[in-house]
């Protein structure tokens, strides 16, 4: 699980929970819309896991991990 998350709010908080209120606003997120990159653990996914139904979540690849993957495609070539 290296890398990050994406996580957008996409639906309204009003009538949910206070615990999925008080998680949405842990995660970052205060509106419809807004988007915060998290580091990609347990926790995060937990709380993404919680609030799915009002968030989608996308993996975001570490950079460091992509360079090394192109760097090892490119000997592979050569």
């Amino acid at each position: 699980m290296a890398g990050k998350l994406r996580v957008t709010l996409r639906k309204s908080i009003v009538g949910t929970t206070q615990r999925a209120r008080g998680t949405v606003r842990a995660l970052g997120l205060d509106r419809i819309g807004d988007t915060v990159e998290l580091r990609d653990d347990a926790v995060a996914r937990g709380m993404v896991r919680t609030v799915q139904y009002l968030v989608t979540a996308e993996e975001i690849p570490d950079e460091g991990t992509a360079k090394a993957k192109g760097a090892k495609a490119e000997e592979a070539t050569k």
